[in-house]
């Protein structure tokens, strides 16, 4: 491959000159329209990870915030970059950080008689008990009574701008799809090494024990080439996540991200440049120990998603209710039309509307 075909896969500088994919799309999730419910996980593994080997894989997950996500502390793992464009340190999380497919005792308790002597117990991989599975502190969230507070945090590949999973991979099997950004790993090239898992630091990338390679969401590219949005996106009963093309003007995503700035990136410290984004979730007031409402205090401490999203998240969070505030007072608002999302599928993937059912 020559430098310059090297770098329209990379995106990065080679010889001095600079060549980005042509397009890159991108997602964004509303975080005050999710409800938890999982559909788009779902949705993505009866598509894509359905196989031998993937039993234990959630290309899209939700976990709850505060939460120690998926892989369990994937925060505190390492990767990415640091500020002077380096390497950060880092570690490839095990089988049981993300928490394995469990097996259940369904022959004994069902089949062979056992169940009023027994009950269904799941097993790890090891055959022992499970310490940790993908969503195992699901609703527990932070805070203390009353001023507990969680709220749903989707994650799913980044299809970063800097990809550090493909830069530590020393076979060339992961790339940026020319046409629209899209990070893809090449199953023929791939043997497994897994430096890509360590490098990714938000380590949305599995190993597939049966097959010895990594995997990871594919953003639907063979829905996408077909203008259908992917199945997480789709699926979606609660219109929360957006898909589109960062540079259309016209976009949601441009608007949300450019225009309006208040979806915000997931840890941007890492210097990956993500392309999702998120709206952050606004808070209802912290309640005083005599149980009256306080609104100088939100209930969701507002230092807790500057630490997610930066430091922007108080001017987008101002944003956001500035609008709200006009929207209620009977004024225009594109903000929370955009937000709202009117029509379906129009407003929030206007160039992936074809209905899969149709093809």
């Amino acid at each position: 491959m020559n430098p310059l075909d090297q770098a329209a896969r990379i995106g990065r500088e080679i010889d001095g000159k600079v060549v980005k994919p042509r397009r890159q799309l991108a997602m964004v999730f509303d975080l005050n329209k999710c409800i938890g419910c999982h559909t788009c996980s779902i949705a993505c593994k009866t598509q894509w990870t359905r196989e031998e080997g993937m039993e234990e894989m959630y290309w899209a997950v939700v976990n709850t915030a505060p939460g120690k996500g998926t892989p369990k502390d994937y925060e505190t793992m390492g990767g990415g970059f640091e500020a002077n464009g380096l390497a950060r340190p880092s570690r490839i999380p095990g089988r049981e950080e993300y928490g394995d497919a469990w097996q259940f005792n369904q022959k004994e308790v069902l089949f062979d008689g056992g169940g009023k002597e027994a009950y269904l117990q799941p097993t790890n991989f090891k055959g022992e008990k499970p310490k940790w599975g993908p969503n195992w502190d699901e609703d527990e969230g932070g805070g203390e009574y009353p001023n507990s507070h969680f709220f749903y945090l989707p994650r799913l590949c980044n299809h970063c701008t800097h990809p550090a999973c493909l830069e530590a991979c020393p076979r060339g099997a992961i790339y940026k799809r020319e046409q629209d950004g899209i990070v893809l790993i090449d199953d023929q090239k791939c043997k497994g090494y897994r430096f890509c898992m360590e490098a990714c630091p938000y380590k949305r990338i599995y190993y597939n024990h049966v097959k010895l390679v990594s995997q990871k969401c594919i953003f639907c590219f063979p829905r996408i080439d077909q203008g259908v949005a992917p199945a997480c996106a789709r699926q979606c009963p609660g219109r929360m996540r957006f898909v589109g093309y960062l540079d259309d003007e016209n976009g949601p995503i441009h608007k949300l991200v450019h225009k309006w700035k208040v979806a915000l990136p997931l840890h941007e410290e890492f210097g990956t440049d993500p392309n999702v984004f998120y709206v952050p979730p606004l808070s209802p007031p912290s309640v005083t120990e005599t149980g009256k409402p306080d609104p100088s205090k939100p209930r969701i401490p507002t230092e807790y998603l500057e630490r997610l999203f930066g430091p922007r998240v108080r001017e987008s969070l101002a944003i956001i209710d500035e609008e709200k505030a006009k929207k209620a007072r009977g004024e225009e608002s594109e903000l929370m039309d955009i937000l709202i999302v009117y029509r379906w599928p129009e407003d929030i993937f206007p160039d992936f509307t074809k209905d899969p059912a149709t093809l």
